[in-house]
């Protein structure tokens, strides 16, 4: 299916950190009431099936739906199994923003021009945003994961760890059975349930899917006029305003108030123009939009402005470096240079990062679980310590901020 072994790899890595957003999106909607789950499978499925039947899907459908349905323990491996995300930005956006992939995306753009025409004009949503997703979630449909799809959702769902998140997308992928949307047995994708070339989760689908070669049905798979619709509908829902930008790489002056980077600092754009930030495309047409200035390794490392529209990016993934390396994606697909070289402080090891947070945690800050992950708890609570010692509070995890702890 892969043009390479390697590209194989990086695109499996994608499907994961998908996975893993996908289940912290779950996790971020409201408490549901107790939901049943674990002992006897045939009689956990009876209860599926009352629900779906409860919900109008008729029985045959969802007899046709669960035949032959079971749990599998290489879903929950992979489950229990989940890495964290430690590459650096540079590493990631690397890796990641290569010139095949902006070649293959800049040819995907000019072959899907209709489509995408049409996606920006009924969802406000441009052609690089969606690429960009495209090629980080799939390699543009290249490896779209090998799980079961039924299978993965009966077996998350009957597993007692988090059936809340994932028996109401078993439902949804019955209802997509009943729309010829899903084949039960043959139907494959990411092991948390991800389907199709941009790897979105069956409630989203029966939400969001958009027939966008006029088959009738909505087939993520193999369609990607359909994929690209939908992702645009589902980047729109998710809040995204037509003509504003998303992220923006600026020049910085030395002196900064530096514990105001980060996100939600309640700044807009024109109040960072004010301090000496400089957009390097000169464009400084938003100044009234709220703006973030996001320095992801420290202040002699790349940097960017962030605008509401970046918050969409969060929402589809939730690992800051991912989210920081689709959005640059995308503005390289819409024309942007390369990011200009820099040479950011060396960060931290995996054990200093965690001996980092032990001592932070010690001073009485929150940082979570102790896991050698810079994430957004630990920068914050590192600009505070910074600030008190007098140190530039950029955020970014030295050894010399770990030995000045």
């Amino acid at each position: 299916m892969t043009r390479s072994t390697l590209r194989s790899v990086l695109s499996i890595g994608f499907l994961t950190l998908l996975a893993s957003s996908a289940l912290a999106q779950q996790a971020a909607k409201p408490a549901t009431p107790a939901v049943a789950c674990g002992g006897d499978l045939a009689a956990f499925l009876q209860g599926v099936k009352a629900e779906a039947i409860a919900k109008g899907i008729p029985a045959d459908v969802v007899d046709r739906a669960l035949a032959g349905a079971a749990i599998s323990e290489k879903v929950l491996s992979r489950d229990r199994a989940q890495g964290v995300f430690k590459q650096s930005f540079t590493e990631f956006s690397q890796r990641t923003v290569s010139k095949a992939r902006l070649d293959i995306g800049a040819k995907k753009m000019k072959e899907y021009a209709a489509v995408f025409e049409r996606a920006e004009k009924e969802f406000g949503v441009p052609a690089p945003v969606i690429t960009a997703f495209w090629a980080m979630e799939t390699d543009f449909g290249a490896v779209q994961g090998d799980f079961n799809t039924r299978n993965a959702l009966v077996t998350l769902s009957h597993d007692c760890r988090r059936p809340e998140m994932f028996r109401p997308q078993l439902i949804s992928a019955i209802e997509m059975v009943q729309h010829g949307d899903l084949d039960p047995e043959t139907t494959t994708g990411a092991w948390a349930g991800e389907i199709g070339q941009v790897q979105m989760l069956p409630e989203d689908i029966i939400a969001q899917g958009m027939d966008g070669d006029g088959d009738g049905h909505v087939n993520l798979k193999q369609s990607s006029p359909d994929a690209i619709l939908t992702a645009a509908k589902f980047i729109k829902s998710l809040g995204f305003v037509a003509g504003q930008p998303w992220i923006q790489e600026v020049n910085l002056p030395e002196n900064l108030p530096w514990e105001k980077t980060g996100l939600q600092t309640g700044m807009t754009a024109g109040d960072w123009f004010k301090l000496g930030v400089k957009p390097r495309d000169g464009n400084t047409a938003f100044p009234q939009l709220a703006s973030s200035l996001v320095i992801p390794q420290g202040r002699h490392g790349v940097a960017f402005l962030t605008y509401p529209n970046f918050n969409v990016y969060l929402e589809w993934n939730q690992s800051f470096i991912y989210t920081t390396s689709a959005a640059y994606f995308a503005t390289r697909l819409a024309g942007a240079p390369t990011y200009d070289n820099h040479t950011p402080d060396p960060g931290l090891t995996d054990e200093g990062m965690k001996a980092l947070q032990t001592k932070l945690q010690a001073k009485g800050h929150d940082v979570g679980k102790i896991d050698g992950i810079l994430g957004s708890g630990t920068r914050a609570a590192l600009q505070k310590e910074q600030l008190r010692l007098g140190i530039p509070a950029d955020g970014w995890a030295t050894p010399d901020v770990l030995n000045a702890l």
